[in-house]
């Protein structure tokens, strides 16, 4: 019997680890003044929790108990440490309040807005803000993270010291930016959570076309950034990776083979996620404080809204992206529509586009690029071309079902 109450204790405590180790740690983090010593705290917590809860009940306020077990232990363990008097006053300033029940559940949202600001701090590399992020704000191991982006674990573990370290001498802030800096800041903290879900919805490189579990954190990290702020461009980046998540079904075949856009089985779309990110985008639109990524999910909702390939309102498409590409010229998004041009109007002018492009030189190791230029000449019938242009973009994809893919339209051309 008493075995059975401690198994499910167990389970009762890992559940709530589950649903609040993140804002315990934010709130920690907050208190102590450094991450290690938040994290340490935040075990000893949940240790504390196994060992005292199947005696006294589950508190009412189970993230306040936590916040209070985890202070305390720190304390006690940094004066266990230091052996003299001088740090009690040290500690005291880290004491708060000693009433569980004081911890509010506006201070927790604080908190945890204030560790995405921190974690994605523009003094920090950004290949450092993205490893912070998913391990402090969304709790993924450091053997996840490097597995995910390819990357040695000891190698991703050092980026996260260094970054630690970096905030700690840096004396970086845990606050969340004034009104005056909050633009640049959050563009940062977009940019980290697009470039986590951009590496799940299509991988970089690998075995796999996607990797869902970074696409499901960034959508969730988004859910919680437009939660805690709920500015034009966060709705508008949740919107936009909530219309490309909807396709994912449809994006590959049971083999694990690329299907493009207009090839796909929109019946497999999944019409929930299509929902919410129209909404979002119609809020974010409706604010009039449009940005790049609420143009970027009003082109992706344009696409979800059409039942097949050829209902594209491909000249709505095309205005938005003479938008946005006055809101944030790159050439990528100058390729983008191109190539929404080449639906419109014709391969032809499609390429004259493409190749302005390429020719100056700003996406010649870019392998979609490459892509594109290949698919439009074999649309015209220009196959030696075509076939150049796709042996330079499989030359330059590190992903196998995009090297599948490429190898078959090569096959095709030769086959003709």
């Amino acid at each position: 019997m008493g075995e059975s109450v401690n198994a499910r204790m167990r389970e009762t405590v890992d559940a709530v680890y589950r649903l609040e180790s993140r804002r315990v740690l934010a709130t920690l983090i907050r208190l102590l003044g450094d991450f290690d010593l938040a994290e340490e705290a935040l075990h000893e917590a949940f240790r504390a929790a196994l060992e005292q809860w199947p005696r006294d009940g589950v508190p009412a306020n189970s993230h306040g108990w936590l916040v209070s077990a985890g202070r305390f232990k720190a304390i006690d363990g940094l004066r266990r440490r230091a052996r003299f008097d001088a740090l009690d006053e040290a500690a005291e300033q880290i004491a708060g309040p000693d009433d569980p029940e004081s911890w509010g559940s506006e201070d927790i949202e604080d908190d945890r807005l204030r560790l995405i600001f921190t974690c994605c701090h523009p003094a920090l590399l950004p290949d450092a803000q993205v490893a912070l992020t998913l391990r402090e704000v969304c709790g993924l191991t450091t053997e996840e993270i490097a597995h995910a982006f390819l990357t040695a674990p000891p190698t991703l573990a050092q980026r996260i010291v260094r970054a630690k370290s970096k905030i700690r001498d840096a004396r970086i802030p845990y606050q969340v930016p004034t009104q005056e800096d909050l633009p640049d800041r959050l563009d940062s903290v977009l940019r980290v959570i697009y470039l986590v879900f951009n590496e799940g919805y299509a991988a970089s490189s690998g075995a796999s076309l996607t990797r869902h579990d970074l696409a499901v954190e960034a959508i969730r990290l988004a859910r919680l950034l437009t939660h805690l702020l709920p500015e034009p461009e966060a709705m508008g980046l949740l919107a936009l990776m909530l219309l490309d998540e909807s396709r994912r079904a449809a994006r590959a075949s049971p083999s694990g083979d690329l299907i493009l856009l207009e090839g796909q089985d929109r019946s497999r779309w999944n019409r929930e996620m299509i929902a919410e990110g129209t909404a979002l985008v119609e809020r974010a639109l409706a604010s009039r404080r449009i940005g790049p990524y609420a143009l970027q999910a009003a082109i992706a909702a344009v696409h979800a809204e059409a039942p097949n390939a050829a209902a594209t309102d491909w000249s709505q498409i095309v205005g938005l992206y003479d938008v946005l590409v006055r809101a944030e010229p790159s050439p990528v998004v100058e390729l983008n529509r191109a190539v929404a041009v080449a639906m419109r109007d014709g391969p032809a002018a499609g390429l004259a586009l493409v190749d302005a492009i390429l020719a100056r030189g700003e996406l010649s190791d870019y392998r979609l690029a490459h892509a594109a230029r290949a698919d439009l000449c074999r649309r015209l019938g220009n196959k030696q071309e075509a076939a150049v242009s796709y042996q330079r973009a499989l030359a330059l994809t590190r992903q196998e079902p995009e090297r599948r893919f490429l190898e078959r339209r090569l096959a095709e051309l030769r086959n003709q």
